[in-house]
């Protein structure tokens, strides 16, 4: 029975982990001003629109 304690607080460290991951990039992702984002996002169509095959 010991080994489901082993397993219960593994799951329970990963659950803290992921927390800890989603977290810190909720906090990155704020960090941007709304005219970076704007910047950004022109910029990626912009990549993707040349790079997308003739028809």
């Amino acid at each position: 029975m010991r080994w489901w304690k082993i397993l219960g607080l593994a799951a329970f460290a990963g659950v803290a982990a992921t927390g800890v991951v989603i977290a810190r990039a909720e906090r990155r992702r704020r960090a941007y001003t709304p005219e970076e984002i704007r910047t950004r996002l022109r910029a990626r169509h912009a990549e993707a629109v040349a790079t997308q095959p003739l028809r």
